[in-house]
């Protein structure tokens, strides 16, 4: 799910020209009636709440129609607030930047997290004179983009281990592709990388590197990312919504509470049937989703956290935001009134 993530810059970018947008699943809708078919992004080799939901007959009468594949999770969120898409996902702190930049969009259920199945790490090599976040200062991190959530949660990790803002600034993030960046850890091109799901299984049973921490230490279990939605199709839609959401919180709930071999089998069916001309390898690494909340349903610390964090960095501008301005469990039925596990 943590795909390469465009740049803060983009995001404002987009959000200042969505007033302009006349696109939209909205339009297609004759009538008055509400929109039964949701345009989305999927991602190579994998298979989305979204997508098990609709194998499992969760989404009803609504059908999911995929126009792609995303390289990112702002890019996915981008295309949602332009209309090209009708829901898209991305790290929750940059929903809140899309939000902070008054885009007409809502967060409406989590669809990835961090638990102690599924998480992001960072790792050096045996033997690396990197053993806290003190000894990170002048080295390299490779990071699959910046401004997401592999660059929050590190830049977290060394304020809550005592750098001062002039310290943390000579901490480098460097660009990796997530496919590259043990081999770039190996090789001594960076001195610690971010590593996760199946890249990260892959490095660790290979040996030669360990753990200096993880997402899951530093914060406990939560929901990093939510699907999001253009307000105006919420009120278009609401029936739609609540299907579309609730479905995917069903969803989420089936995966957590069946045998991962039967998850598992369920997707590579599903990747098989969708004929995009996959490889189902990945799945056989699938442990969870790492979502917190019960049915998706999504808790204001979810986003209180990365909240705090761009305040602190300045990313904000002074701008007023609050989680409640950013997400909403209206439409979830799964969630339980809404309340986080």
């Amino acid at each position: 799910m943590r795909r390469v993530r465009a740049s803060w810059a983009v995001i404002a970018v987009v959000a200042a020209v969505t007033a302009t947008s006349g696109c939209g699943a909205a339009g297609r809708a004759a009538g008055g009636s509400e929109v039964t078919e949701l345009r989305y992004q999927g991602s190579v080799g994998q298979v989305t709440p979204p997508e098990l939901a609709q194998d499992l007959g969760y989404l009803g009468n609504v059908r999911l129609s995929w126009i792609g594949n995303t390289i990112s999770g702002p890019q996915d969120i981008q295309a949602a607030t332009t209309g090209d898409t009708d829901f898209g996902g991305a790290f929750n702190g940059a929903i809140v930047k899309l939000a902070a930049a008054k885009a007409p969009v809502k967060a409406v259920v989590g669809y990835y997290g961090s638990d102690k199945l599924t998480n992001m790490g960072f790792y050096v090599l045996d033997g690396s004179p990197v053993t806290s976040a003190r000894a990170l200062i002048g080295k390299k991190i490779g990071v699959n983009t910046l401004g997401a959530h592999a660059e929050a949660v590190i830049k977290t990790y060394l304020a809550r281990n005592g750098l001062n803002d002039a310290e943390i600034k000579q901490v480098e993030l460097v660009v990796v592709p997530p496919v590259n960046a043990e081999q770039s850890l190996r090789q001594g091109q960076i001195d610690v990388a971010a590593l996760s799901q199946t890249l990260r299984d892959k490095a660790l049973a290979r040996g030669g590197i360990h753990t200096l921490f993880t997402d899951v230490d530093l914060l406990g279990e939560f929901t990093a990312g939510s699907y999001v939605v253009r307000t105006d199709f919420l009120k278009k839609n609401p029936t739609t919504v609540r299907t579309f959401v609730t479905g995917v919180g069903k969803a989420i709930e089936w995966a957590r509470t069946q045998p991962r071999e039967v998850v598992q089998a369920r997707f590579a069916d599903i990747i098989r049937k969708r004929g995009r001309n996959e490889d189902t390898n990945l799945v056989t690494y699938w442990k969870s989703w790492g979502v917190a909340g019960t049915g998706g349903a999504i808790a204001e610390r979810d986003f209180t956290t990365w909240i705090e964090w761009l305040n602190a960095a300045g990313e904000l501008k002074g701008k007023q935001i609050t989680a409640k301005d950013v997400f909403t469990n209206e439409f979830n039925d799964a969630a339980r009134d809404g309340a986080a596990r």
